[in-house]
């Protein structure tokens, strides 16, 4: 990575043009033809193979892999499609390392495992590439379906509603569709405006309406679309930000990572983002990685994670650790803020407290060490905001603070389904899960539409 440019405080412009499309060029590179055809020869196609268990989706990936080393990689796109829409996504974002790569049978044997991910982007990007649509439309049911959130979850229940012939309205605050995919993904994961691409993919196959700027609880209601429609799938996803708790959090200079990394995923010129000098990012998830390490590509000096605990508890994954150090992040542990130093209402510095743990109780020790630091972001979790369904009369039976779903991902509203991060159903917040979740609940929307 290059220097940064000299320059007091939180400015932009700390790097070249060519800089800042080296240091966020494509994390991980497409494989060639050659490339993909000796990767998937090394597939041993394991009967009841571990990979396809650890999948969210149950991607046969066996399959895949083995219609890619026989030259079908058209086939073996299907074979991805058939169980998530969204594979090209997923092929990107996925912690493949933790999932499906985690337990290959060649990373137990020799610490090196196939390389799922990648070939997982190369089966898709031809398939998308060609417009290769695989499922024609069933014939018209006249039913129609309001999906809230234009998300992973979202878009994926679109469009398996839309395979069985219903049409679906899908209904988004934000000027694009995509949701995390195209709002809140490091840059580096996803080039070419690729999440704009797989929205484009999905909605080809028809009978699905995008209407961006539709906020619910404020251009509609939730009664209103159960009125409206035949059956509604909420996948809005989490809107709220949780927050640091720390004296003097309000200073100029402290900022939500989720809105950072949305604010650069949308900038047309990366040299106009401001970033600090010495940034600071409080948070052990895949958010406070991608705010860090693209903190430090944007050209911040010195960039620091602080987690409250031990990295044994880091939600992000070992590789995302790696990533991170590899780019000059430094990751501190057991720290937890305990206050926002600011000079003249900006962030000058930040104090933290050392913790540990008694037993399962995690606990300030009393010790404090203060860091300085001109920009400080929040990546400690993000949370359902309800107030949107209130004007239902608040009738959906919320659990821990998101929507109560069953099984099949319907809430206790009749004719209402959710699925994806806004609800609780024991996934993981994954891009993979939300997908699942959302092609789940559309079966079974579908199964209530047909009776």
């Amino acid at each position: 990575m290059a220097t940064a440019h000299f320059k007091e405080g939180i400015a932009g412009e700390r790097l070249s043009p060519a800089e800042y499309a080296d240091n966020f060029s494509d994390l991980h590179p497409p494989l060639d033809h050659h490339e993909a055809l000796v990767e998937s020869d090394r597939c041993y196609f394991c009967y009841d193979a571990p990979c396809m268990n650890a999948c969210p989706t149950s991607i046969d990936i066996p399959l895949f892999i083995r219609q890619i080393s026989t030259g079908n990689p058209l086939g073996s796109a299907k074979t991805i499609f058939d169980q998530n829409i969204l594979g090209g996504m997923c092929a990107r974002v996925c912690p493949t390392e933790t999932l499906c790569e985690e337990v290959c049978v060649r990373e137990i044997a020799e610490g090196k495992p196939v390389q799922i991910g990648r070939l997982q982007r190369y089966a898709t990007d031809i398939a998308m590439e060609e417009n290769k649509q695989f499922y024609p439309r069933a014939a018209s049911t006249g039913r129609t379906v309001a999906v809230v959130g234009a998300g992973p979850a979202g878009l994926a229940a679109a469009h398996r509603l839309a395979r069985h012939g219903h049409d679906v309205t899908v209904l988004d605050a934000r000027a694009k569709a995509g949701g995390l995919n195209e709002y809140g993904i490091a840059a580096y994961k996803s080039v070419d405006d690729f999440a704009q691409a797989e929205v484009d993919y999905v909605t080809a196959i028809g009978g699905i309406d995008i209407q961006n700027g539709k906020a619910l609880g404020v251009d509609y209601q939730l009664a209103d679309l159960v009125r409206d429609y035949d059956a509604v799938f909420l996948g809005m996803g989490l809107g709220g930000v949780n927050a640091l708790r720390a004296e003097g959090e309000g200073a100029d200079g402290v900022a939500n990572a989720v809105d950072f990394i949305a604010e650069l995923r949308q900038a047309s010129d990366l040299g106009s983002l401001p970033v600090g000098r010495r940034v600071v990012v409080i948070g052990g998830g895949m958010t406070a990685i991608d705010a860090a390490v693209q903190s430090k590509l944007l050209g911040a000096e010195e960039v620091t994670i602080c987690y409250r605990r031990g990295q044994e508890h880091m939600n992000a994954s070992e590789f995302e650790q790696d990533l991170a150090a590899a780019n000059g992040v430094t990751i501190r542990h057991w720290l937890q803020p305990k206050r926002v130093i600011a000079d003249g209402g900006k962030v000058s510095g930040i104090e933290l407290e050392y913790t540990a743990l008694t037993g399962e109780t995690l606990a300030g020790t009393g010790e404090t060490i203060t860091l300085i630091a001109d920009q400080v972001f929040k990546a400690i979790g993000q949370s359902f905001v309800p107030g949107a369904l209130n004007g239902s009369g608040a009738a959906i039976e919320l659990d821990g603070g998101r929507i109560k779903v069953d099984a099949e991902g319907r809430t206790s509203m009749a004719k209402v389904w959710a699925g994806g991060d806004c609800v609780v159903d024991g996934r993981e917040d994954l891009t993979v899960s939300a997908v699942a979740a959302g092609r789940d609940a559309a079966e079974s929307i579908h199964r209530m539409l047909v009776g």
